[in-house]
């Protein structure tokens, strides 16, 4: 969420700063000088203006809740994945779907939506939370390590000693 708002919405403002800026500045204008009229003269002189400011806090508010964890499932497991570019964070809910939210630098955010299912302390996916084979269908998870591991040796055993890029960290 703070994000979108200030890292994402930082590199925005430098990218198309004679688009974005002068909207910004003037919206601020707009809303400091509604707000003086408004304790001037009253609702019934700025009914248009405040309905539209109105409006805009409204959808600011909705989409930070729409990105919350309050209207989906209670999550039940969170772990991260440290690349030299990327965090990927994996969140397991209780209705058995799973989203894989892939973080970058410069505000790069993608969310990946799937199924899943443990069988013991292996967590299989049912529907994939990613577009690649990075991630493994299967997965182990270690309590006592706090991880989870998604490399298999020969033998088809997981590896379970920490490596670069071979475990999820649970939080």
């Amino acid at each position: 969420m703070v994000t979108d708002f200030f890292g994402g919405m930082f590199i925005y403002l430098l990218s198309y700063g004679l688009i974005i800026i002068p909207i910004v500045i003037l919206y601020i204008f707009s809303f400091g000088e509604t707000i003086i009229t408004l304790a001037k003269r009253g609702f019934n002189h700025n009914k248009i203006k405040v309905i539209f400011h109105g409006f805009v806090i409204l959808t600011i508010i909705l989409v930070n809740i729409f990105q919350t964890d309050l209207l989906k499932s209670k999550r039940i497991l969170t772990a991260t994945l440290k690349d030299d570019q990327f965090y990927y964070t994996l969140v397991f809910r209780e209705n058995g779907t799973c989203e894989n939210e892939v973080s970058g630098i410069f505000g790069f955010q993608e969310v990946f939506y799937g199924k899943y299912k443990f069988q013991g302390n292996i967590i299989v996916f049912t529907k994939k939370p990613y577009d690649n084979n990075f991630i493994p269908d299967t997965m182990l998870i270690d309590k006592k390590e706090k991880a989870i591991f998604i490399n298999k040796d020969k033998q088809g055993k997981f590896n379970t000693t920490k490596e670069w890029q071979n475990h999820f960290e649970i939080q």
